[in-house]
């Protein structure tokens, strides 16, 4: 089993304490969005390798060594100003701690999310060139991965539209970022791909790849793995991976997000989080079935 830590929220940045607790405990329970009664626990013995997901590795970053399991990150990365991404850190702070993330899993096993793309008058085509170019230029050595992907019609993205004020995407928009990511990453020795998207863009001189690929599960754990079934519709080929989070339950409240789409929610999610509970969200009650998940 793969856990993903975490497509729903980032644990990471707001909820390492928690994380650590269930880690040294060595179990996890998670209910079920869909049937909240469900619950599935999640023995730690059971897991063969862990993808963190976040836009802040720093809370995490001393607790690496205490966790003895194949670690595979997933940084997201964008050039967005708090219009846009209100609660994420300082990026400087965040490059910084990427290089230091770097030293401690290596390069070959932390990918950068430049994710989502979307362009406005402010952040138009040349804005994330520039970007893009640059972060590159400060992470040259330490990052060898970039994944990118682009806006979709989420509900919250649709409840932001004033805010985002994006325009669809020209054939000329997808040269323009093909070719010249492509170029950017290229020159500091890095690969640049999408995973889950319909364009691919690969005719500009992106690889073909996914976000967690059936090459590197075996790499890491040595074991084969089903494709992501919740993905399956989409003819996603990334590895199976069980997620651990809670949607509406992240406060950087970007807004683009996918996993966001009530900040009332979000905040009583959020006080209603207990460190030393099983789950992310709340207490385990009488009713509750619980199963315990192998796969």
């Amino acid at each position: 089993m793969i856990l993903n830590v975490s497509g729903r929220t980032d644990i990471v940045a707001f909820y390492t304490e928690w994380f650590m607790n269930r880690y040294h405990e060595g179990f996890v329970d998670v209910r079920n969005p869909f049937n909240p009664k469900l619950v599935s626990r999640i023995n730690f013995s059971d897991v063969d390798a862990i993808l963190f997901c976040t836009k802040n590795p720093i809370p995490i970053l001393d607790h690496l060594k205490e966790i003895h399991k194949p670690i595979i990150f997933h940084v997201t990365l964008t050039p967005y100003k708090k219009d846009i991404e209100p609660n994420v850190p300082d990026k400087k702070a965040i490059i910084e701690a990427i290089k230091k993330l770097s030293t401690i899993v290596g390069s070959d096993n932390l990918y950068i999310r430049y994710d989502p793309i979307f362009l406005s008058s402010k952040y138009h085509l040349a804005y994330h060139q520039k970007a893009f170019a640059k972060m590159c230029e400060l992470l040259d050595g330490y990052v060898k991965h970039i994944i990118v992907s682009f806006i979709d019609d989420y509900k919250n993205v649709r409840n932001n539209s004033k805010t985002l004020n994006y325009r669809p995407f020209t054939e000329k928009d997808y040269k323009g970022i093909g070719t010249s990511f492509s170029k950017s990453a290229k020159e500091h020795n890095m690969t640049v791909q999408t995973c889950f998207e319909e364009r691919n863009l690969t005719e500009y001189g992106f690889i073909a790849g996914e976000c967690l690929s059936h090459e590197l599960a075996y790499i890491l754990t040595g074991k084969k793995y089903k494709n992501w079934t919740a993905r399956k519709e989409r003819k996603c080929n990334c590895v199976q991976m069980v997620d651990i989070g809670v949607y509406n339950s992240c406060k950087h409240f970007c807004k683009y997000c996918y996993a966001n789409y009530d900040e009332l929610k979000v905040q009583n999610n959020f006080t209603n989080h207990n460190p030393n509970s099983s789950l992310l969200v709340g207490e385990l009650q009488n009713d509750d079935i619980i199963k315990v998940r192998k796969d």
